[in-house]
């Protein structure tokens, strides 16, 4: 026959559920890390414009020198 605690075993049921919890936590973290990666590619010329439209704003460069490594960039 089937004593006590066969049906219901207390001391591995709750390991059992913390490990499934932790799975899934696991498994929800991986998934918004990716939509996160996927959500926002990176856009490497935007990003050099966008520098090099604030170096001619603070003066570091002239128009010509910024109009040359513009071409540069869009080459």
């Amino acid at each position: 026959m089937m004593g006590p605690g066969f049906a219901y075993m207390p001391d591995y049921m709750g390991w059992m559920m913390l490990g499934s919890y932790l799975f899934w936590a696991l498994l929800l973290a991986l998934a918004a890390y990716v939509v996160v990666r996927i959500g926002r590619p990176a856009d490497q010329r935007g990003n050099a414009k966008a520098i090099l439209d604030e170096r001619l704003a603070r003066g570091d460069i002239d128009p010509a020198e910024y109009r040359s490594r513009l071409d540069l960039l869009k080459a």
